[in-house]
């Protein structure tokens, strides 16, 4: 059984944020740079890929562009697949019939995405624990933490 830990955007936004050398985004960069010294895999979701690409894209940030294609070739990427899509589809459902939607009804609702996918890596057999710096969402589906709370 592997130990992974799944990037949310958040975390991600700020590994590849052009103004790196912010406290914040070194801090975080650190402490991504420690986690296969700790036992981690570190897997890069499609869709948290998608949620910081578009951002730096429309923003023209040419520099945190090519740090998240780095940083994509360096760690597991696990790309979206119709089975995602599926588990996706079954929790989106979830968490509206329990009334804990996590995104309004014509969106997309990236987290139930990342949640599949995690969901998907967890039932491999790996322990798998999402990191991110919105707790709240993602934590109705799967195992997430603040990103610095993962150890």
């Amino acid at each position: 059984m592997s130990k992974i830990v799944i990037l949310d955007a958040g975390p991600l936004g700020m590994v590849t944020n052009p103004k790196a050398s912010s406290a914040i985004c070194q801090e975080c960069k650190l402490w991504l740079d420690d986690l296969p010294l700790k036992g981690y895999e570190v897997m890069l979701p499609e869709i948290a890929d998608y949620e910081v690409r578009r951002e730096l894209l429309r923003a023209g940030k040419v520099a945190g562009i090519r740090r998240l294609a780095q940083l994509k070739a360096a760690i597991t990427y696990s790309p979206i697949t119709t089975e995602v899509m599926l588990k996706a589809a079954e929790l989106w459902a979830q968490a509206r019939n329990t009334g804990r939607p996590t995104a309004d009804p014509k969106a997309l609702d990236g987290d139930v995405i990342l949640a599949a996918q995690a969901i998907l890596v967890a039932e491999e057999g790996n322990e798998v624990i999402v990191a991110t710096t919105n707790v709240r969402h993602l934590s109705q589906f799967v195992d997430a933490r603040e990103w610095r709370l993962i150890q």
